[in-house]
C-alpha cells in the first residue's frame, strides 16, 4: 500500500450475499474515498467487533446493517498462504478465478477425520451448479477451504457427488489466522471475536473434548483489485 493510501474504488460488491454483490457498483472507480477504508488487521478487529456488537442487537433492520457491512474498513491480505486443489497448488489470488470476489466457506474437517463435518455436509449440499453460476454471474467466486489433506478432501466430495471448489489448507496458517481452527500452541484462541476467557467469563466455555485442537464453521470474503487481496468480513456461528 503506497504512504498515505486508505481508500480504493475497488469492483462493487454485495454482503453476506446481498451486502457482497451489492459492494461492487459502490466501489467503481480507481481512486477516492467511496470504497471501505484500507487499515491495519489491529484496526480492522476494532472495527469488526463493533459491527458484531451492532448485528447481535439488530435484529428487524437488515436494510440498516447492510449500510454498516458495506462501510466497514478492509484490510489488505499480506500473507502469501499456499493452498491445494485437484490442479495443483494455488494462491488465495488464485482462487478468484478472475473474478472480483470470493467467498470461502470454512468447512470443518479435520487432518485426522476420515469425513467432513455433518453439519458443514448439509450446508454444502445446497451449493448447486446453479447457484455457484449465480454467484459467476454476479463477479462472485465461492470455494470451500479445510485443513484436511486434498486426498481426503477429493475422496469426500467424490462420495458426496460435490462440484464446488474445495482446496485444503494443510500445513498453511489459514485455518489459524481466521480463528476456524483453535490450537493456543499455535495461535492465542479465539472464535467470533472472542477470547477464550471471554467465553469462560461467559459461563460458555469453548469444548476441546480433551484434544490439542478443534475446528469450527465460518465464512469470510474478499475483495481483489489486479493482484491486491483485501479481506472485508468473517461471520462465524453463535
Amino acid at each position: 500500500m503506497k504512504n498515505g493510501e486508505n481508500h480504493l474504488q475497488l469492483p462493487k460488491v454485495l454482503s453476506p450475499d446481498a451486502w457482497l454483490f451489492d459492494r461492487k457498483e459502490l466501489m467503481a472507480k480507481e481512486t477516492g474515498e467511496e470504497s471501505p477504508k484500507i487499515v491495519s488487521r489491529d484496526e480492522w478487529l476494532v472495527a469488526r467487533k463493533a459491527l458484531l456488537a451492532k448485528e447481535n442487537e439488530v435484529t428487524h433492520e437488515p436494510d440498516a446493517m447492510l449500510v454498516e457491512r458495506r462501510n466497514l474498513p478492509m484490510v489488505e491480505m499480506d500473507k502469501d498462504y499456499v493452498f491445494e486443489g485437484p490442479d495443483g497448488k494455488a494462491r488465495l489470488l488464485d482462487l478468484f478465478d478472475g473474478r472480483s470476489q470470493l467467498i470461502v466457506g470454512h468447512f470443518m474437517f479435520d487432518p485426522d477425520w476420515e469425513q467432513g463435518c455433518p453439519g458443514c455436509s448439509a450446508g454444502a449440499a445446497e451449493i448447486s451448479d446453479d447457484h455457484l453460476k449465480l454467484m459467476h454471474d454476479r463477479d462472485t467466486s465461492f470455494v470451500y477451504i479445510s485443513r484436511a489433506p486434498l486426498a481426503k478432501i477429493e475422496a469426500y466430495k467424490d462420495r458426496k457427488g460435490w462440484s464446488f471448489p474445495w482446496y485444503s489448507s494443510y500445513g498453511s496458517d489459514f485455518n489459524y489466522d481466521f480463528h476456524v481452527t483453535l490450537d493456543e500452541a499455535v495461535t492465542p484462541v479465539e472464535y467470533n471475536y472472542r477470547t477464550k476467557a471471554e467465553y469462560e467469563q461467559e459461563g460458555n466455555p469453548l469444548d476441546f473434548e480433551g484434544k490439542q485442537s478443534i475446528e469450527l464453521p465460518g465464512r469470510s470474503w474478499f475483495l481483489r483489485v489486479g493482484d491486491r487481496v483485501f479481506h472485508t468480513y468473517s461471520a462465524y456461528h453463535g
